[in-house]
């Protein structure tokens, strides 16, 4: 009952190498590569919500909160976007390795 998980036993390094991605895709933290389009409709939302505070910041003059708060909802604009466009790539390697797969 009290034996260590095998996560536990792989340390850090164990949990981190799940997505056996190369280059850029090794950014991503293993959850959010497990949930990509999840996590970028999420990062979406809370760049539209930033860019929403960089507006209201950007009325009232307050131009430093305004800049940081844009440039909050820019990034996160950008990663949600690359998250989703990602899960759309993999879904449709999927879809045509599923297609070869079944045409064989």
């Amino acid at each position: 009952m009290n034996e260590p998980s095998d996560t536990a036993r792989k340390g850090l390094s164990g949990w981190w190498s799940f997505p056996p991605g190369s280059g850029v895709d090794r950014l991503i933290a293993p959850w959010e590569y497990r949930h990509l389009r999840f996590s970028g409709l999420t990062r979406i939302a809370g760049g539209g919500i930033a860019g929403a505070a960089g507006v209201v910041c950007l009325s009232y003059r307050a131009y430093g909160w305004s800049a940081f708060f844009l440039v909050l909802a820019a990034l996160n604009l950008a990663g949600g976007s690359w998250y989703v466009s990602r899960a759309h790539a993999s879904d449709e390697r999927t879809a045509r390795r599923v297609g070869s797969a079944a045409a064989s």
